[in-house]
């Protein structure tokens, strides 16, 4: 399992497709970019923002119900991809021990961001579908103008006529 975080919900343009994206905390800061439903993004949305909804929302209802049963959701793991789908766990802490329940990613996302659970992802996953982060633009500039002063440096007049 590889640590990730939550870089955020993004609409995939032009499809106006909602996606979250989690991104490697370390080595490569690989991307993993999951689309996802309307109001799953939503959800992860306002949990983000600190939202209070005026009454709960599902995943607020079910992390009270974990809690008013004793138990804790201590991790997230997307775990792998099938026929396009993502599938995640989440791993849960209970009176009886550990438990694992299968979920849908943006479901289990949701909930972690809730609750301050740690995101994981499987290490194959990430080896077969992780993208690597663009470029900088930062350093896209430094090298430009470290191109433009040698231009400036060497540049000769007679090079203009």
């Amino acid at each position: 399992m590889i640590p990730v975080e939550l870089v955020g919900v993004r609409v995939e343009v032009p499809a106006n497709t909602p996606m979250v994206l989690l991104r490697e905390q370390e080595g490569r800061h690989r991307l993993l970019p999951i689309y996802i439903g309307s109001p799953e993004a939503s959800a992860i949305h306002y949990a983000l923002e600190g939202i209070e909804p005026p009454r709960p929302f599902t995943h607020d209802l079910f992390l009270t119900t974990i809690d008013e049963l004793g138990a804790s959701l201590d991790k997230v793991v997307v775990t792998e991809i099938r026929d396009r789908t993502f599938f995640a766990e989440l791993h849960l802490t209970t009176g009886e021990g550990n438990k694992v329940i299968s979920s849908r990613p943006s479901d289990a996302i949701a909930l972690a961001v809730r609750c301050g659970a740690d995101l994981f992802a499987g290490d194959e996953l990430l080896d077969e579908h992780g993208q690597e982060p663009p470029e900088e633009p930062e350093e896209d500039a430094a090298e430009i103008i470290d191109e433009f002063k040698d231009f400036l440096e060497n540049v000769d007049p007679e090079d203009f006529v």
